[in-house]
């Protein structure tokens, strides 16, 4: 039987993956995927206090993904353009 373990590392693969390749915006969206499993994961497990951290940092990271899309992050990949 599949549990939401290897799900969520399947989706934590592809996002890499993704990010490997340049597609952050949708390693993003894989990634959070993923942190779903870890929560449904915890919840099964009885660990609240982590399932607490977990949907923080998930939000924090929809966040991010949010200010990523509208273009407000001031932050740059490329050497150049930092300067």
């Amino acid at each position: 039987m599949i549990s939401f373990a290897i799900i969520g590392g399947i989706l934590l693969n592809i996002g890499a993956y993704l990010t490997y390749k340049g597609k952050i915006y949708q390693a993003v969206i894989v990634y959070i995927f993923a942190d779903i499993c870890w929560i449904v994961m915890a919840v099964q497990k009885e660990d609240m206090l982590g399932a607490g951290f977990i949907i923080t940092g998930t939000i924090f990271g929809f966040l991010a993904f949010i200010k990523m899309k509208n273009g407000a992050m001031e932050k740059s990949l490329n050497k150049e353009e930092t300067e």
